[in-house]
């Protein structure tokens, strides 16, 4: 091999993985079924070992698309994670993640969730390297890749609106803020924290943050667009930060950022940021309606605009659907309800 010429990719491995075990009772998280944290977690990893298998090196979370969370996990319950390679870049697999659960005596099995995720394959040397090319081999596989190449630009298109928004002390919505340490039990086999871990520390951050905000225990509904900018250490000083922008007439639309550095160090810099939905519920798991916020601030009414901006945008990608009254609210100027993007049942949902 020349000089400064990219290494070849190795010979491709399994393009499918699924991971089989029991939802157990340290799973349960606040609403007594498993948290939309712990799903996610393991969403990632069933990702991570699909994408290592793929291309036979050690691999980082890039971007985990929409998910929508169908119906809970119980304790107890059987849980299959199966990650699939659809489409490969130089460096990166967009692997297809579906979650089912169900009764282990009957062996039935629902579909809780499933989103896109994106993982890029790192050298030695940390930085990115050459995977195997994934070649389709049937109609359905082509129709897979195709379905993971049109999210591309809806994609583009919700990090080029998320990219100028300004989230300050001008802020009058509720806020709420985690700091920690990372911890040797938060990394994984390279070193680097678990994007999964990341994942459940936003979900907490979004529970305290809706719960605080409706006066009651909230759930996850919705995750959007979780893209990972930077690795993040043992040692760092975490911080997550969670703010309320937007309410429909039942959805607290939350947005999260996560923030590391040293811990020595005045700056902390992004690492993650996600748009996630909280839904509050009644005793028959019933998401029950909320308090409209009203924007008070200049950068009140710009966020407001903003999750109405990523409303539309998802509303136009193909299979979006959430339920209308996750999206309508009164408009923060006349009071009059806004409408939901897309039609009267899309929104937020897919997995752009």
């Amino acid at each position: 091999m020349s000089a400064g010429a990219s290494p070849a990719p190795p010979a491709p491995g399994r393009h499918e993985v699924t991971l089989r075990f029991l939802a157990a009772p340290t799973d349960q998280g606040h609403s007594g079924t498993v948290d939309a944290g712990r799903v996610l977690e393991w969403v990632d990893k069933a990702a991570f070992a699909a994408a290592t298998a793929w291309s036979g090196s050690y691999c980082v979370t890039a971007y985990v698309g929409n998910i929508h969370f169908r119906h809970p996990v119980t304790v107890g319950e059987m849980v299959e994670v199966t990650g699939t390679v659809l489409y490969t870049g130089s460096t990166s697999m967009h692997i297809n993640t579906v979650v089912r659960s169900g009764d282990p005596k009957t062996g039935e099995l629902t579909e809780r969730a499933r989103c896109l995720v994106i993982f890029v394959a790192v050298g030695t040397d940390g930085k990115p390297t050459p995977v195997p090319e994934f070649v389709p081999r049937s109609l359905e596989q082509e129709l897979a890749r195709d379905w993971a190449l049109s999210r591309v630009a809806v994609r583009d298109e919700i990090n080029e609106a998320m990219k100028d928004q300004t989230y300050t002390e001008a802020g009058t919505a509720e806020r709420v803020v985690l700091r920690f340490l990372a911890a040797p039990t938060d990394v994984n086999w390279g070193g680097k924290v678990h994007g999964g871990i990341v994942m459940e520390w936003i979900d907490t951050a979004a529970y305290l943050c809706s719960a605080r905000y409706a006066g009651q225990d909230t759930v996850a509904v919705f995750s959007g667009g979780i893209r990972f900018y930077r690795p993040l250490l043992i040692g760092d000083l975490v911080e997550v930060e969670a703010r309320l922008i937007y309410t429909g007439n039942k959805g607290m639309h939350i947005a999260v950022h996560v923030r590391s550095g040293d811990p020595k160090g005045a700056e902390l810099h992004l690492t993650t940021y996600c748009l996630t939905v909280m839904v509050a519920r009644n005793e028959d798991g019933d998401a029950v309606p909320v308090p409209a916020w009203e924007p008070v601030s200049d950068e009140d009414r710009a966020l407001w605009q903003h999750a109405r901006d990523l409303l539309e945008i998802r509303g136009r990608a193909q299979g979006n659907r959430l339920p209308n009254h996750l999206l309508e609210q009164r408009r923060p100027d006349d009071g009059r309800s806004a409408p939901s993007a897309g039609s009267a049942e899309q929104g937020e949902g897919g997995d752009a």
